[in-house]
C-alpha cells in the first residue's frame, strides 16, 4: 500500500465500527500509523521488542501497567492524552468508548508477542488492516 493522498482521521474513523481493529493511516519508515475504535477490555500483552506510542482522539483510554514486581496500576487517558507504554511492559488496555492513534513498528501484533488469557471476540489480533477505501481529501 503506498500512500500519496492526505487522510483525514475523522473520515478514516467514521469508515469502520470494530473496536481494537485498527487501520492503517499512514507508514512512516519501518513504522505503521494506526487508528482504532477502543471499547470493552483488551487482554494482558507485552511487546518485547517495541514501546508503544498512544494518543486518545476521543473519549476515554485506560491502561493498566504491570511493573517487573507485578504491581499493577492504571493510567487513565482523556482526548489529547498521549502515553508510550515502554518494551517489555505488560499492561492491558480498556475503555468505555473512545478512539486512540498508535504508532508501532510495522508488523507488531495488537496482542503482542504473549499474551493472557483467551482473546475475546471483540479484539482483532492483527497486525493493522488498511483503510476500506481510498480516504483522500
Amino acid at each position: 500500500m503506498t500512500m500519496t493522498n492526505p487522510v483525514n482521521v475523522t473520515t478514516a474513523l467514521a469508515s469502520f465500527d470494530d473496536v481494537y481493529s485498527p487501520r492503517i493511516v499512514a507508514r512512516m519508515n519501518d513504522y505503521d500509523v494506526r487508528i482504532a475504535h477502543t471499547k470493552g477490555e483488551h487482554v494482558w500483552h507485552v511487546h518485547e521488542a517495541t514501546d508503544e506510542f498512544f494518543l486518545v482522539l476521543d473519549g476515554r483510554f485506560d491502561v493498566a501497567v504491570r511493573d517487573a514486581d507485578g504491581r499493577e496500576r492504571t493510567v487513565v487517558l482523556h482526548q489529547g492524552d498521549t502515553f508510550v507504554v515502554p518494551k517489555g511492559t505488560e499492561h492491558k488496555p480498556s475503555s468505555p468508548g473512545g478512539a486512540i492513534l498508535m504508532f508501532e513498528p510495522a508488523g507488531t501484533s495488537t496482542t503482542g508477542d504473549r499474551h493472557q488469557g483467551k482473546i475475546p471476540d471483540h479484539v482483532d489480533s492483527t497486525t493493522g488492516h488498511d483503510l476500506p477505501e481510498p480516504n483522500a481529501r
